[in-house]
């Protein structure tokens, strides 16, 4: 399973970007996204972003990385919070994968 991590860009230096998460500073290729202005929020893969992310998903995406950190301790009550939006907008299996069909 590959992870990606939300990144802040704090200083754009063309087709690469410092970027910054909870603390933790790194050299970021922009080559797949391409030149990004500092406070662009981009998902991160392997030191290079994948994707330009909106700040909402970056805290969406913090959050449930909290919650798979959380999980694995055995903190169920954490995943619960973690996941607070899908109360409004729970997802629904395709249509082919409900009950009652073969």
């Amino acid at each position: 399973m590959c992870l990606g991590l939300p990144m802040r860009v704090t200083q754009a230096l063309g087709n690469a970007a410092w970027c910054e998460r909870r603390g933790e500073r790194a050299l970021i290729d922009l080559t797949l996204v391409g030149e990004q202005p500092v406070g662009a929020w981009l998902l991160v893969h392997r030191g290079a972003a994948r994707e330009q992310l909106t700040p909402q998903a970056a805290v969406q995406i913090d959050a449930a990385l909290d919650a798979l950190s959380a999980a694995l301790t055995g903190d169920t009550a954490s995943v619960d919070a973690a996941f607070a939006d899908l109360v409004e907008h729970a997802p629904e299996l395709p249509s082919h994968l409900r009950a009652g069909k073969p």
